[in-house]
C-alpha cells in the first residue's frame, strides 16, 4: 500500500482484520504489508524515488516484484526463503526517508498525543492567527468561514485514483499553500519544532462546530510545512454532517447547534523535522476528490440547488478541538 494510495486504510484494515480474525493461527501469525511513500501505482512498483513533488531518497527503492515473489515462492512452492521469519510490517517514514519495521500495527509504543487549535478568531488562511499546541484552550474566539459549493477548495495530491494520467487530479505529496491562501480554509500551525516529531499511526481530529445549514461537510488535513515554506499534505479526513453519529441511519443538522465531529484522517507516517511546523486545515470541501455537498440537506443528486453554509469551529474549555497524532517516542 501507499501513505498516498486511496485503498490505504483498507490495506491497513485487511492486515488487521486477518491478524486478529484469521480462522487458524496460522492464517492471524503470517499477514504481512508494506507501506511506502506512493500512490495507488505503489511508485511503479517500488522502482521511483520521487512521488508528486518530494525526492524520498534512494532508501525508498524496493523491489515490490521481488518481494510477491519470494511470498509466492514460500507458500506456493515451499522455498524456505526465510520470508516469514522477517518483520510482519515493513513503513516508509516519511521526512526521515527510513523504512521502520514492526509485527503489530499500531505499534505498541504509540502515544496519541492531542494538539490543539487556537486562535482570536481570526484563522482565516495562512495569513490568520491560527495556533496549534499541545496546551489546551481556555475561552477563546471561534472562527468562521462561508463554504460556498460553487467554489469549493481545490483537491491538491493526496490520496487519489488511480493515475494523472488518467485522472487530471494533482496526486500524492504536493503544496497546499494554494489552498493556504483561501479564506474559507482555517489554518492552525505550530512554532518551528525545537526537536524531530515521528508521526506513525492512525490520525483522527475532533472538530466542534455548527453551520447555518441542515446537512455540510467538515474537512480536516495534517499538512508538514518546511522551513521555506513549502507545505507538504501528510493525511486528510473528511466527514458529511448527516452521517456524524451513524452510517445506517443519517441525521440532518439544527442550523446553529453545535455538534461533535470526528474526522478519520486514516493513517501515516511521516517525521516533522526539527525546524519544521505541523499544520491543521479545517474546511468544508475538497473537490474533486470528494462530493461537494450543496447543504441543503436534499437527497444526494436528485436536484441541482446549491446554497453557501456559514460555519462557525469552537475552541474553548467546553468544545476543546484537537488532531490526535500517533507519536512515536
Amino acid at each position: 500500500a501507499g501513505w498516498f494510495d486511496i485503498f490505504l486504510q483498507g490495506s491497513l484494515n485487511n492486515f488487521m482484520g486477518m491478524a486478529k480474525q484469521g480462522k487458524t493461527e496460522k492464517a492471524r501469525r503470517h499477514q504481512k504489508i508494506i507501506v511506502g511513500p506512493w500512490i495507488h501505482s505503489l511508485g511503479a512498483k517500488g522502482t521511483e524515488r520521487t512521488i508528486g513533488d518530494i525526492d524520498f531518497g534512494p532508501n525508498v527503492l524496493v523491489d515490490l516484484i521481488e518481494e510477491q515473489t519470494r511470498w509466492f515462492d514460500y507458500w506456493l512452492k515451499g522455498v524456505d526463503n526465510g520470508i516469514v521469519d522477517e518483520p510482519r510490517i515493513k513503513l516508509f517514514v516519511m521526512g526521515a526517508n527510513r523504512w521502520r519495521e514492526a509485527d503489530e500495527w499500531p505499534l505498541p509504543e504509540t502515544r496519541y498525543t492531542p494538539y490543539y487549535i487556537h486562535s482570536g478568531g481570526k484563522a482565516n488562511s495562512v495569513f490568520g492567527d491560527g495556533a496549534l499546541s499541545a496546551a489546551q484552550p481556555e475561552n477563546e474566539t471561534p472562527d468562521e468561514f462561508v463554504y460556498d459549493p460553487e467554489h469549493p477548495v481545490k483537491t491538491i495530491g493526496g490520496s487519489t485514483c488511480c493515475s494523472e494520467a488518467t485522472f487530471a487530479v494533482s496526486m500524492g505529496p504536493r503544496d497546499q499553500r494554494p489552498n493556504e491562501y483561501r479564506p474559507d480554509v482555517l489554518v492552525y500551525t505550530t512554532p518551528p519544532l525545537e526537536r524531530d516529531v515521528e508521526v506513525t499511526g492512525p490520525v483522527k481530529a475532533v472538530l466542534y462546530a455548527s453551520s447555518s445549514a441542515p446537512d455540510t461537510d467538515f474537512t480536516a488535513k495534517l499538512v508538514d510545512v518546511y522551513p521555506g515554506g513549502y507545505a507538504m499534505n501528510v493525511a486528510q479526513g473528511i466527514l458529511r454532517a448527516r452521517y456524524r453519529d451513524s452510517w445506517e441511519e443519517p441525521t440532518l443538522l439544527e442550523p446553529g447547534r453545535v455538534y461533535r465531529y470526528d474526522i478519520d484522517l486514516w493513517s501515516t507516517s511521516n517525521c516533522f523535522q526539527k525546524g519544521h511546523r505541523i499544520l491543521v486545515e479545517i474546511s468544508s470541501s475538497n473537490f474533486p476528490q470528494f462530493d461537494r455537498n450543496p447543504n441543503t440537506g436534499h437527497p444526494f443528486g436528485q436536484d441541482a440547488e446549491l446554497q453557501k453554509a456559514h460555519q462557525t469551529v469552537y475552541h474553548d474549555r467546553e468544545h476543546p478541538s484537537h488532531i490526535v497524532l500517533p507519536v512515536i517516542p
